[in-house]
C-alpha cells in the first residue's frame, strides 16, 4: 500500500532548493514544467515495485510505503531514533497481534530522495525503488550498521537484479554523504501510527507495529 502525505508538495522538485541550484547551472530546464525524471511516480508504479522487491527479498505481508515530507520523517527520526533531523527512509517492522499478515512499514522523505536523486544523477523514481529496497531489507532483518557486510553483498544483488544502481550502504562510504536511517531502534518500544504522527495522513491502518528484535 502506498500512502501519500497530504502535506507533500505536489511538485516537489519545483520546490526543492537542490533542484533550483541545479537548473540555475544548466543541468536542469528552467521552465515552469516539473523534468519528467524528477517527477514524483504513480502509487500504482511504486505499488507494483514493492511486490517485485519483496518476493526478490522473501518478505511476505503487507507492506505499508508512506511518501512524506522532510518535517514529517524529521518528527519519526526523533521519536523512535532520538535524532531530530530528516532522513531518507524509515523502517518499521511489524509485531504483535497479526503481525503474521503485516510485514511493516516504511517511511520515505520525497524532498530528501529528490535532493540524492539530483546528487546521483538519476531520475527520482529510481531513488524512491532504492530506497523502499533497502527498506524491505531491515524489514528482513537485516542490519547493516551491526553485521559484517551481508546486507551489503545482499543489497548488491537484489539492486543488479532488479536494475537499480548504487545503494544506501555504498554511497556511505563516500565523504559527506546524505545520512541516512533505514532501520527503528530496538529500544523503541511505542507502535507506530503514521495518521497520528503525521497527523492528517489518509486512509492510514490503524495497525500496531512493535520494535525490531
Amino acid at each position: 500500500m502506498i500512502l501519500l502525505d497530504p502535506d507533500l508538495d505536489p511538485d516537489p522538485a519545483l520546490a526543492s532548493t537542490s533542484a533550483k541550484q541545479a537548473a540555475a547551472s544548466g543541468s536542469l530546464p528552467v521552465s515552469g514544467a516539473t523534468p519528467r525524471n524528477l517527477r514524483l511516480p504513480s502509487a500504482r508504479t511504486l505499488a507494483r515495485f514493492v511486490g517485485l522487491a519483496q518476493a526478490a527479498v522473501r518478505l511476505k505481508g503487507q507492506v505499508t510505503v508512506l511518501l512524506t515530507t522532510d518535517a514529517a520523517i524529521r518528527r519519526l527520526n526523533a521519536r523512535f531514533r532520538g535524532k531530530n533531523k530528516a532522513t531518507d527512509v524509515l523502517s518499521f517492522p511489524a509485531d504483535g497481534i497479526g503481525a503474521e499478515d503485516i510485514a511493516g512499514d516504511l517511511a520515505i522523505s520525497v524532498p530528501t530522495a529528490l535532493r540524492q536523486a539530483v546528487v546521483q544523477g538519476h531520475s527520482l523514481s529510481t531513488e524512491i525503488k532504492v530506497l523502499i529496497l533497502h527498506g524491505l531489507l531491515h524489514l528482513v532483518g537485516y542490519d547493516h550498521e551491526a553485521d559484517e557486510g551481508q546486507m551489503a553483498r545482499r543489497e548488491r544483488l537484489l539492486r543488479a537484479r532488479l536494475g537499480l544502481p548504487q545503494g544506501l550502504i555504498e554511497r556511505a562510504e563516500v565523504p559527506k554523504r546524505e545520512e541516512h536511517s533505514g532501520k527503528r531502534p530496538s529500544g523503541a518500544k511505542a507502535p507506530v501510527d503514521f495518521a497520528a504522527v503525521t497527523a492528517r495522513l489518509k486512509s492510514c491502518p490503524d495497525t500496531r507495529r512493535g520494535p525490531r528484535p
